[in-house]
């Protein structure tokens, strides 16, 4: 079988990173697509996929509208070169579309239900593969599973700590240390929404800079006075990173919820609701905020969890006995593919086998 997967975001290579090597284990041929971003090349990579980059992405309304007709024709033209027998991706527009025109079936991964991008994809699209908890209702394509896209990849049956963050971030010895995230507010989902003031950002980082050495991860622009803080490491470590951290605050939802599903305690900030994120508080593992209120506050009470560590890793044990491994289940899916759709449509349950 030959897959064609489009990339839209660092995350996605992680998320279809651990399925392509065991696909490619069994004998099945792949290719990437992707524009640059942030780190989707290095990540590609690091994982030594044959991919093929598309160049800068558009952060205009006019250079977005413009870069869905570029990208939809370099995808085609992609998709004719490599002739895939599906498609997949999380959410692309570009690998939904040549998927149609060259009459191969679309499989799309969801779990952030951006109505605006859904629009451009779902009707081009044969399936979409989503959390359990996703708030949206996208009809008779959707199949929901009883995991989240993170688990892809930081599954304990893929991902271990190796406990050398010291050495990643060169650390004193038993020095601990808060990740931060900022987001660029660039993306289309972004439009009308918000996390940190300047104002907020300041207060929070003063606070912490006493007690921690801060690592800052920041999509876009950063500041002269937070380039101190900015975190220098191979992109393929941030996991790694995240899982020693005594904390993670942050406007990036995944980044939060990958901190939260390796038991570091998570700080989400931003006015976008995300179903998964709100799914981990219930296991006390991330802590959502509209807005920037009461985060210092937020803060402080998770600093004073007596044997923060253990609690929250006894937290993280009860999330990890509800899921599944999705990696396992899309192996499952894609392979007996168009046949699986039809079955675990009919008993849901099939998909506790992965577990």
């Amino acid at each position: 079988m030959r897959i064609l997967i489009d990339i839209g975001h660092p995350g996605h290579v992680h998320l279809f990173r651990n399925f392509a090597q065991k696909m490619q284990e069994k004998g099945h041929e792949f290719l990437f697509t992707c524009r640059e971003k942030e780190f989707e090349i290095e990540l590609l990579k690091a994982a030594n996929f044959p991919f093929v980059s598309f160049g800068k992405k558009y952060n205009t309304t006019f250079g977005k509208i413009l870069g869905l007709m570029k990208f939809d024709f370099l995808e085609l033209v992609q998709g004719l070169k490599f002739k895939p027998d599906i498609f997949m991706s999380h959410g692309s527009p570009y690998a939904a579309h040549a998927s149609a025109l060259l009459r191969k079936p679309h499989i799309s991964l969801e779990d952030s239900g951006n109505w605006e991008q859904m629009k451009l994809y779902l009707p081009f699209t044969s399936c979409v593969l989503t959390p359990d908890v996703l708030f949206e209702d996208l009809g008779n394509k959707q199949i929901r599973y009883q995991s989240y896209h993170e688990l892809a990849y930081l599954h304990p049956n893929y991902f271990e700590s190796q406990n050398n963050q010291q050495s990643i971030l060169n650390l004193e010895e038993n020095e601990t240390y808060v990740i931060i995230r900022f987001v660029s507010w660039n993306a289309s989902h972004d439009k009308g929404h918000n996390g940190f003031s300047e104002k907020e950002k300041e207060r929070i980082i003063d606070y912490l800079a006493d007690r921690y050495r801060i690592f800052i991860t920041s999509e876009g622009y950063l500041p002269e006075k937070y380039q101190q803080y900015k975190i220098k490491i191979a992109p393929e470590d941030i996991h790694q990173v995240l899982a020693g951290a005594e904390l993670f605050i942050g406007e990036g939802a995944t980044m939060a919820a990958e901190s939260g599903v390796l038991g570091t305690p998570s700080i989400y900030v931003n006015s976008i609701r995300r179903s998964y994120n709100e799914d981990q508080e219930k296991y006390g593992l991330v802590f959502n905020f509209q807005d920037e209120k009461g985060v210092l506050e937020k803060i402080k009470e998770i600093e004073a969890i007596p044997n923060r560590k253990k609690i929250f890793a006894d937290r993280r044990k009860n999330l990890l006995d509800d899921k599944i491994d999705i990696t396992a289940f899309m192996v499952w899916f894609v392979e007996n593919y168009p046949n699986s759709k039809s079955q675990i449509k009919e008993d849901p349950q099939l998909q506790l086998e992965y577990k």
